[in-house]
């Protein structure tokens, strides 16, 4: 299967790329959180929107009475504002971003994963989707998740935001350290 994902790879020659500045990136993101705070009167943040949006995913599952009932969903119900939109341009912005860079490609099993782990998608996507199960309940546990504590938390001197950053920050070096040691 690699073989056909490697005919989907797109990746401009080093001259046609951009290289987004990490100071220019992180002033718009600061610019950003201050638009959310003055505009919507909210930090940025994504976990309660996908919180939300989880909800319509529960509905066929669980069924509507099941979710209506859900004192976690009655407390944050889905509702369209800016947070849900929020989530949603992230992966387009990402997308965009990447297109305009010159470094869009479609790659499923990354190459770093690949030399650890093999090339198997299904223990990619497997792998991904415990991880990202691992993180929301983290982000849920803690209040808010990289973009609410790392970016909001953090422009506003929260300890408890800054505690949060040293601890995930910690967390993935440790974890990093043992996944992907050398053999």
């Amino acid at each position: 299967m690699t073989t056909i994902t490697e005919s989907y790879v797109r990746e401009a020659p080093r001259t046609a790329r951009i290289d987004w500045s990490p100071y220019l990136v992180g002033a718009g993101i600061g610019l950003l959180s201050w638009i959310a705070f003055a505009v919507f009167g909210d930090p940025l943040g994504v976990t309660t929107a996908y919180s939300r949006v989880a909800s319509l995913f529960a509905v066929p599952v669980i069924g509507p009475e099941a979710v209506a009932q859900n004192s976690y969903w009655k407390s944050m119900p889905l509702k369209w504002d800016y947070g849900v939109w929020f989530l949603v341009g992230i992966p387009l912005g990402a997308f965009l971003s990447a297109v305009m860079s010159g470094t869009w490609r479609l790659e499923l099993v990354p190459e770093v994963w690949k030399e650890r782990f093999g090339p198997s998608i299904a223990k990619r996507f497997v792998g991904a989707f415990l991880g990202g199960i691992v993180i929301m309940y983290g982000a849920r546990l803690a209040g808010g998740c990289t973009s609410g504590h790392g970016i909001s938390g953090g422009l506003q001197l929260a300890v408890s935001s800054w505690l949060f950053l040293a601890v995930m920050f910690a967390t993935g070096l440790g974890i990093s350290a043992l996944m992907f040691r050398k053999r």
